[in-house]
């Protein structure tokens, strides 16, 4: 079982940057891979990036690579997601996930969830 919580989230800028966190309990936090997710007003909530257990392997989505980037610290059981340049298109509330065995991007693979940070960016 993991329990997460998520932080950083806030009103920037186009250009801008915000770090998001994602705190993380339980006993199989070590062992889990984690993503974040994001899901605008009236839409679907789509992958944004992927971590696997150890942090070795990271997952990007196309409109994200180059300027976020996903990071973990399995002593203090946090992951991190930098975001850098901004843009109005990534104004969503931001969610972190995690499920046990390989990473993957797809949002059904993924059990444990977040309830979310809210990302808004002006133009």
């Amino acid at each position: 079982q993991v329990h997460l919580v998520e932080s950083g989230g806030g009103l920037v800028q186009a250009g801008g940057s915000l770090r998001l966190s994602c705190a993380a309990s339980g006993s199989t936090f070590s062992s889990a891979a984690m993503a974040w997710f994001r899901q605008a007003p009236g839409k679907e909530r789509d992958f944004v990036v992927a971590i696997s257990w150890r942090g070795g392997s990271t997952y990007y989505a196309d409109s994200v690579k180059g300027r976020f980037t996903i990071s973990r610290d399995n002593a203090k059981t946090t992951v991190y997601l930098q975001m850098n340049s901004l843009k109005p298109e990534d104004t969503a509330t931001y969610y972190c996930a995690a499920k046990s065995g390989i990473t993957t991007t797809n949002r059904w693979d993924y059990p444990y969830w977040g309830q979310g940070t809210q990302v808004t960016v002006s133009s």
